[in-house]
């Protein structure tokens, strides 16, 4: 598992934590997705995120397919605000079309992440086995968020712009509020 000292999380007003994530196209098909091996258990692939640090979601899900993937490309539309209320986050889904793969980046080297292309179809599958959730990223693209009609699901958030804010170095449980 990664740790980076200094980091900051951010919470929404009813205190969960605020995640983005990119599903990463090869093409504007989207027809195959890029998952990486997760860092708790390197057998399995997840869809790359993570936590929202101060910043615009978008800005968050780019930062994090570049650490996690080692991809960068046009960030395209939100797909949707999933909530996981069992582990009590909201996490922004943006489609992403990759335009340059690193040879190494970040958790490749220190934590030794794998990357690989899967059909959607096969990504589902993979994902439904250990992260429901990231599969459900993906059947709600092919249940009409897909870039032919136009559609996109946002989940209404009460005061959205509301944000509480912890850094990683402080005990479990301390918030700081940031408004």
């Amino acid at each position: 598992m990664k740790f980076k000292p200094n980091q900051t999380r951010t919470y929404d007003r009813e205190g969960f934590k605020k995640r983005a994530a990119c599903l990463c196209f090869r093409s504007e098909q989207e027809d195959e997705v890029l998952l990486v091996s997760s860092s708790w258990y390197p057998d399995q692939w997840i869809v790359p995120g993570g936590g929202m640090e101060p910043e615009e979601p978008g800005g968050a899900a780019v930062r994090e397919v570049h650490e996690e993937a080692g991809v960068k490309g046009k960030l395209g539309r939100l797909l949707r605000i999933f909530e996981n209320r069992d582990r009590k986050h909201r996490t922004y889904v943006y489609v992403l079309t990759v335009t340059e793969i690193l040879e190494d980046w970040e958790d490749s080297v220190n934590i030794g992440r794998k990357r690989e292309w899967f059909k959607v179809e096969d990504a589902i599958k993979v994902l439904q086995c250990h992260k429901p959730v990231h599969a459900e990223y993906l059947e709600k693209l092919k249940l009409g968020c897909s870039p032919t009609n136009g559609n996109s699901t946002i989940s209404s958030l009460p005061d959205s712009n509301a944000l509480f804010v912890t850094a990683a170095a402080q005990p479990p449980g301390v918030l700081s509020s940031v408004r």
